[in-house]
């Protein structure tokens, strides 16, 4: 995960990315550890599944087919709808300007796209490395998908996103590390260990 600070898209934003291999169970972030620190979690993916259930959405097929094959949606795509929600937040209230950005920048494409786009309007302070064993994550999320209903939560498909995440994500992971700004948290503990870490790096960083 990302952090980001926007006081306005004219002005400059900081926030953390959140990034890894993307199977930690979204009870972390149903506690949201940002808040007390004034952050808005965004999600990627979310923001992506909820655009591909709008029927008005030109996106909407295009998301689909990226999402059931394991793929990394048009960076286009995904800049434009971080953006709106960024938008629409702080529209209703200058004062919230800060971001976690999560599952975000998953691949060069993605981080060239938002450099270009958002250079001089947010600026990174440190990422969110959730750790864990690729194992430990498809098991999570077989489980996650006796109720969840995503097209993606099948062996098939999570084993291409390991694939996807191990040739274009951990390379950006590893270039923000070189920049000394990875917070690397070990996922594969239960959720209120995870929690706790977490909470340890917000009081550091704030």
């Amino acid at each position: 995960m990302e952090g980001v600070r926007l006081g306005s898209l004219c002005s400059c934003a900081l926030f953390p990315y959140i990034l890894g291999t993307r199977f930690i169970s979204r009870m972390v972030w149903e506690r949201d550890p940002g808040r007390k620190y004034g952050y808005t979690h965004l999600s990627a993916g979310e923001l992506l599944r909820d655009e591909r259930k709008n029927p008005d959405s030109q996106y909407g097929e295009l998301i689909e087919k990226y999402i059931k094959d394991g793929k990394i949606v048009p960076v286009e795509i995904t800049i434009s709808l971080l953006r709106r929600e960024m938008d629409q937040t702080m529209a209703a209230n200058a004062q919230k300007n800060k971001f976690l950005i999560d599952g975000f920048p998953r691949n060069q494409d993605n981080l060239q796209g938002w450099n270009k786009t958002m250079d001089g309007k947010a600026d990174v302070s440190f990422v969110l490395f959730f750790d864990c064993n690729n194992e430990i994550c498809i098991e999570r999320c077989l489980e996650r998908g006796k109720s969840s209903g995503r097209s993606d939560d099948n062996r098939e498909s999570l084993e291409k996103r390991i694939q996807t995440y191990l040739q274009s994500t951990k390379p950006i992971i590893d270039l923000y590390e070189e920049m000394g700004k990875v917070k690397k948290i070990d996922a594969s503990k239960s959720v209120d260990e995870v929690f706790d870490e977490v909470v340890k790096i917000f009081d550091k960083e704030g």
